[in-house]
């Protein structure tokens, strides 16, 4: 069917072309890519660090049964050495004899502190409802501070700071109102007595939210880094994708054209082969499918060279000469050599272009005059309007052939251009005329001018 192969596109996992010939070339985004997939490891387990900065040894921090390490054991024994100092010398009104009992209920305030480092609000809780329990049934006046130092810390340190202080001021404040109605005291002896408590359990409150805060920026700041290692490397696969996309579409245009021009001379020479008159036409179709052939070599070997070069934007010397408009009327020669007649016409003041510009309107005009070789049938003519217009470069191609008016699927010749346009800021359209024939008109914008009007 006429113009099968015309209008479809790169549809399939399409990604937009962004600044196609300013970027890194392909072997470097992958080579980067891989290197930074190499070394980002993102859910590697981190080790909690002591407030002191130093890591701990191993045998101190594995986990035995229910969570207990050597370290929590070392800290519970210091809080149970702090706790008998206080039950030795916690005597007063209503205070139980100093006794082997008294020891081992006051060492047992300290035990749930083993589990701290699974459950340190649990253990906190604990804590409190065992020094709760102490005051009522086996009081030795002992301060609060060494059971709820560790505590405090570790609720602070896992997010329960509201708890841990309320807790702390709860048991401050009943233990000033029990002591001065007991006793009498005024509010100095009061002070001079409670304040060596406050200030610890403050201590431990201030050092969980130092430790705290320090973690959680220290997490912030890794979360940031690895964001940004995840953005670098997607940024380095779409690079990759666009350059594979732009060398797909090169060696389209250069194979497409090349390859659909080879075809129409070997035709035409075989027709002189088989017939009775002498081939007078011969050697001209076999020249030209000899020089088309080497300006396709010559292409594709610019394309593939790219993938060795390092630096971006790097081009061979003449490349912009041998890919642009320059080349329109080789193009020209070419496609009626091929039995499709072409005019070309320039109107206007002729401006210049840039170099991605003047590529696209090379490629663009390529694949129209392609296509009027292969879809357009025997006998077709076509005529090329370069028009420099204020706000750009119109380009048109009309052909004469004759046109079934449905556009099929299956290429990729009306979206690569689409595609093309659009990459320099430009745009295209494509369809059949209404009295027969096929039309391509784009606007491409020159520089300093930016790209208007209707997309004609």
């Amino acid at each position: 069917m006429r113009r099968e192969g015309r209008h479809a596109g790169l549809r399939h996992g399409q990604i937009p072309s962004i600044s196609l010939w300013a970027r890194v070339p392909l072997r470097a985004g992958i080579e980067y890519r891989d290197a930074v997939r190499s070394v980002t490891r993102a859910d590697r387990p981190q080790r909690r660090l002591p407030p002191w900065g130093r890591p701990l040894p191993s045998w101190a921090v594995t986990e035995g049964p229910f969570g207990v390490r050597l370290f929590d054991a070392g800290i519970v024994a210091l809080v149970i050495a702090a706790i008998e100092i206080n039950v030795i010398t916690g005597s007063g009104p209503g205070a139980v004899p100093l006794n082997l009992r008294a020891y081992l209920l006051g060492a047992l305030l300290a035990v749930p502190i083993l589990f701290r480092h699974r459950w340190p609000f649990q253990v906190m809780l604990a804590c409190a409802a065992l020094i709760f329990f102490y005051y009522i049934f086996a009081r030795r006046n002992i301060s609060p501070a060494p059971v709820f130092f560790v505590p405090l810390y570790d609720a602070t340190l896992a997010g329960y700071l509201i708890w841990a202080v309320s807790i702390a001021a709860g048991f401050m404040l009943t233990g000033l109102v029990v002591v001065a109605v007991s006793t009498g005291q005024g509010v100095a002896s009061l002070v001079q007595e409670f304040l060596s408590q406050i200030v610890i359990l403050a201590l431990g409150l201030t050092l969980g939210k130092l430790v705290r805060s320090r973690e959680v920026l220290a997490a912030e700041t890794a979360m940031r880094l690895r964001l940004a290692e995840e953005e670098r490397a997607a940024e380095a696969g779409r690079v990759v994708a666009e350059e594979r996309l732009r060398i797909a579409r090169e060696l389209h245009d250069t194979v497409a054209h090349s390859m659909a021009t080879i075809a129409v001379q070997a035709g035409s020479a075989l027709h002189l082969l088989d017939g009775d008159a002498p081939p007078r036409g011969l050697r001209a179709a076999l020249t030209a499918i000899r020089e088309t052939s080497k300006g396709a070599l010559t292409e594709m070997r610019s394309v593939l060279g790219q993938l060795r070069r390092s630096e971006p934007g790097d081009r061979p010397p003449g490349d912009a000469a041998r890919t642009g408009l320059a080349r329109l009327e080789a193009l020209r020669a070419a496609v009626t050599a091929a039995g499709a007649p072409v005019t070309v016409a320039v109107e206007g003041d002729q401006r210049p272009l840039s170099a991605e510009a003047d590529h696209s309107a090379y490629r663009i005009l390529q694949e129209s005059l392609t296509n009027v070789l292969r879809h357009a049938g025997p006998g077709a003519a076509a005529h090329v309007c370069l028009r420099y217009q204020p706000d750009g470069l119109a380009i048109t191609v009309t052909d004469d052939g004759a046109s079934t008016g449905v556009l099929a699927a299956g290429g990729h010749g009306i979206d690569g251009m689409r595609e093309r346009a659009a990459s320099v800021g430009g745009q295209l359209t494509a369809g059949p005329l209404p009295d027969g024939g096929f039309q391509v008109r784009a606007l491409l914008p020159v520089p300093g001018v930016p790209a208007g009007g209707d997309g004609s």
